[in-house]
């Protein structure tokens, strides 16, 4: 049987384990009803009180943000006739919700998971309008675990419960036999799972707190950089093509300003179709040497997330990181559409993963509603239309799908 309690953390520094208990306690409560009140109207009359409000998009420094920074640099709101501030980065989920809930910004990405919490948890009235990007996510391990009964009686962290890298990662354990837990010393056939802000894993892998992570790019390629760790597995090679973020808006803005949502929602979709065909010139727009600075990460790094490499793939076939080269997946790809089969899996998914915390809202959720009631595609097929259509993503056979999900 899987034991769960709460976790302060897997670290032995007692600032960063009350730092990282007070940011999963602060992101925990603003995802209940009453924490979220109070940002929620502060959210609702700064709108009221700014109805020609710019973009404001706020963000993780992760390559999972690509799009929106990629329509900032290139002018893709202004070409649309709206105003744009610079965006503003986050270190933390916590943040960037908070910062969300309260009007500061607009447009956001988020854990798709973490928006079921939000709408359906919270009663938060936010909307998923498109997808950011397609993969993008590994699990990351030291270099001397060979097996996945090598991470028995360790720790592995995680970037928040509710996100696509718990339910992907609690399958692989699951799979080879391993039980997951959040407090005490795991014994051989357990995983002490932790959660993390996306920027302190690597630190905590290359002192050995932790022995792996899964989490978005690039922080799976700079392990690799430094030799502090190995990818094991690709996400999308487990979930064939799913999302992980997803470009996130205020219900209100979506029903008062429609033209505005439309503009927006067409301008990081374009940036989405560039980035196919210019991975080069995004390495650039990201890495820390450029002017805007909206990344810290070098472009060594980036480049071995964004552009393909034949003699890479092969390695990580050998190794077993990939699985399924018939595939054919990218590391990192840019597929706007928000396909209804997929947020039905997810919520099937997370009804049978653990996720701490207040989760009863789950049990009755049912999928197909989700897909509907979650997620707004209306601007998002307008402006895929516009692009020549799902062929200019790299996709044939139109707006639906069938899931493939498979560990082994």
């Amino acid at each position: 049987m899987t034991r769960f309690k709460l976790l302060d953390s897997c670290c032995g520094d007692a600032d960063n384990t009350l730092a990282r208990r007070r940011q999963f306690l602060k992101l925990s409560a603003m995802f209940t009803a009453a924490g979220a009140l109070p940002l929620l109207q502060a959210g609702r009359a700064a709108h009221a009180a700014e109805p020609d409000a710019p973009v404001r998009i706020g963000y993780l420094p992760i390559t999972d943000a690509t799009p929106l920074l990629v329509a900032h640099h290139n002018g893709l709101f202004e070409k649309q006739g709206l105003k744009v501030e610079q965006p503003r980065r986050f270190r933390s989920w916590s943040q960037i919700v908070e910062a969300f809930l309260s009007g500061q910004v607009n447009v956001v990405h988020l854990l798709m998971p973490m928006t079921i919490w939000s709408r359906y948890g919270s009663k938060s009235p936010a909307k998923v309008v498109a997808w950011n990007h397609t993969e993008g996510s590994c699990l990351t391990v030291l270099p001397d675990v060979n097996t996945l009964e090598d991470l028995g009686g360790t720790t592995v962290a995680i970037p928040f419960w509710y996100s696509v890298h718990n339910i992907v990662l609690q399958a692989i354990l699951r799979q080879a036999g391993l039980e997951f837990i959040n407090e005490g010393e795991p014994t051989k056939k357990q995983v002490k799972l932790v959660v993390m802000s996306p920027g302190d894993m690597l630190p905590a892998l290359g002192s050995k707190r932790i022995s792996g992570y899964i989490v978005a790019e690039p922080f799976n390629a700079k392990a690799e950089e430094l030799g502090v760790g190995k990818v094991w597995r690709f996400t999308g090679d487990v979930w064939r093509n799913h999302a992980c973020c997803v470009v996130t808006m205020h219900e209100r803005d979506l029903q008062e300003r429609p033209e505005w949502s439309q503009k927006v929602v067409n301008g990081i979709v374009q940036a989405q179709a560039w980035v196919r065909g210019h991975r080069e010139d995004t390495v650039k727009i990201l890495a820390r040497n450029n002017p805007a600075a909206y990344t810290p990460h070098e472009a060594s790094t980036l480049a071995r997330v964004l552009l393909p490499s034949a003699e890479r793939d092969a390695a990580y076939a050998k190794s077993g990181a990939i699985r399924h080269a018939d595939w054919n997946e990218l590391r990192i790809d840019f597929r706007p559409y928000p396909y209804p089969s997929y947020t039905e899996k997810l919520v099937s998914l997370l009804k049978d993963t653990y996720v701490l915390g207040e989760n009863a809202f789950l049990k009755n959720l049912d999928p197909a509603h989700v897909a509907r009631d979650l997620v707004d595609d209306r601007y998002v097929r307008k402006a895929i239309e516009a692009q020549g259509g799902l062929s200019a993503f790299g996709v044939e056979g139109g707006y639906t799908r069938t899931e493939t999900f498979e560990v082994s």
